[in-house]
This record gives C-alpha cells, sequence and structure tokens, in this order.
C-alpha cells in the first residue's frame, strides 16, 4: 500500500501501523505524529491501521519565537 510520510511516498504492506511508519523514519524523540491530520497518541501508535494514500506527518517540536 502507498502512503506518504512527511510529503514523501513510502510502500508499507498492507495491515502496517502508524508504529510501522515512525519505525522507518526513527525520528529521535520527541516528536508528534498525525494520521490525515489526526493527531495520534503515542500509546495508539500499533493500534492505527493505515490505509492506502494516508498521508503521516511524523514532527518534532521547535524552539524559539
Amino acid at each position: 500500500m502507498n502512503v506518504f510520510i512527511n510529503q514523501l511516498p513510502y510502500d508499507l504492506p498492507v495491515g502496517a501501523t502508524l508504529a510501522d511508519a515512525v519505525a522507518l523514519l526513527q525520528p529521535k524523540p520527541p516528536f508528534a505524529a498525525a494520521v490525515n491530520l489526526q493527531f495520534v497518541p503515542n500509546t495508539q501508535y500499533t493500534q492505527k491501521l493505515l490505509q492506502d494514500d494516508d498521508r503521516i506527518d511524523i514532527i518534532a517540536p521547535v524552539t524559539g519565537g
């Protein structure tokens, strides 16, 4: 299945979860994740099933003003 992670295309197996997508990028904590602009708590990454063409954003906080 095709998904977009931070606007780049990736191919994941059917049945992949948000945890699988996060594992591809291996972001350094802290970070947050959203699927189709909906925030997903990190405690739910393994339960959040992805669908074809989902758009996943993995973002880190930015400091400054």
